[in-house]
């Protein structure tokens, strides 16, 4: 009987040896991690989640404070590794970091390196999709941008750009839905965009003869950002929809915000003769005798002898 008591003495002993070497153990795989820190995240990040395991397998105070410090710096850690990810471009890799810092934080109750996993997500995709923008591919700028803008609605940026990329790739009107939200937001670029995008809408449907549809179109265009060519296409749509007064109104502000322009002769020949026609003899008088000097002074002033 006294052997068998000696044996399990003997056991006990052997334990804590065993639990006091697993313990050195750890300690030395998370000071060895710290150290790694500056130079090797990758190798830190090994070395925490092995200090980690050694130490749950631990007892006593020491092990769980351990335990408790690994849990803190491994999320720390891994939002680490994502960061320098996302500074060397590597968007995909640090996206999957993100998701494991995410997923790691919330295991181990880390709230504050949960929310900001959760924060940095939408700038990745956001720089993401800036960055294939620049290198034309559109289709993947789109597909990045859309995350960007779906997990941050009120981000100016990512609303921005992602109207430039869906207007490469012809999607025209979920463009115009994101540049109004960034011109709302304050993005300035945006008007620049909506009113060359109005524009262009304008010119089709004035091919297309819907002429009514591409004043409202030349209209919204003006309302973002005036452009000469703008009203005098709008000029042009009113002419041909019989709206002769709108049109010289128009033609006027053509002039008004390009009064140097080449064709300005051109211009105001047409909006006394337009004028004439309308019964307007004011306004045909008014632009026949600037015409005074021009390739069109015979013709004024023939004009003017008549009215």
């Amino acid at each position: 009987m006294k052997r068998f008591f000696v044996a399990i003495a003997a056991l006990g002993l052997a334990a804590s040896v065993a639990t006091a070497q697993d313990f050195n153990a750890a300690v030395d795989a998370f000071n060895a991690g710290a150290q790694a820190l500056e130079t090797n995240k990758v190798e830190a990040l090994a070395q925490f989640r092995s200090a980690l395991t050694q130490a749950l397998a631990c007892e006593g105070e020491d092990a769980a404070n351990l335990v408790a410090k690994c849990k803190e710096i491994i999320p720390g850690t891994l939002l680490s590794i994502a960061k320098e990810q996302i500074n060397d471009s590597a968007y995909d890799e640090a996206l999957i970091t993100l998701a494991e810092a995410k997923s790691v934080a919330a295991e181990y109750e880390a709230a504050e390196a949960v929310e900001e996993a959760t924060s940095l997500v939408p700038n990745v995709y956001l720089r993401k999709g800036s960055t294939l923008l620049k290198e034309k591919d559109f289709a993947g700028a789109v597909a990045a941008l859309e995350q960007a803008t779906t997990l941050a609605v009120d981000n100016a940026q990512a609303q921005l750009l992602y109207g430039q990329a869906l207007l490469q790739v012809n999607a025209t009107e979920k463009a115009v839905d994101a540049l109004t939200k960034a011109h709302e937001m304050g993005q300035e670029n945006a008007a620049k965009l909506l009113s060359t995008t109005y524009l262009r809408q304008g010119q089709a449907l004035m091919k297309a003869n819907k002429n009514a549809e591409a004043v409202e179109a030349f209209e919204k265009s003006n309302s973002y950002a005036e452009s000469a060519n703008a009203y005098k296409l709008m000029a042009s749509a009113l002419t041909k929809s019989g709206k002769s007064a709108k049109a010289i109104e128009a033609y006027k502000k053509y002039l008004e915000v390009s009064p140097d322009a080449k064709d300005a002769a051109d211009i105001m020949f047409t909006i006394a003769a337009t004028a004439q026609k309308a019964g307007d003899k004011n306004t045909a008088k008014e632009y026949y005798k600037k015409l005074a000097g021009t390739k069109y002074a015979a013709q004024a002033e023939a004009q003017l002898k008549t009215l």
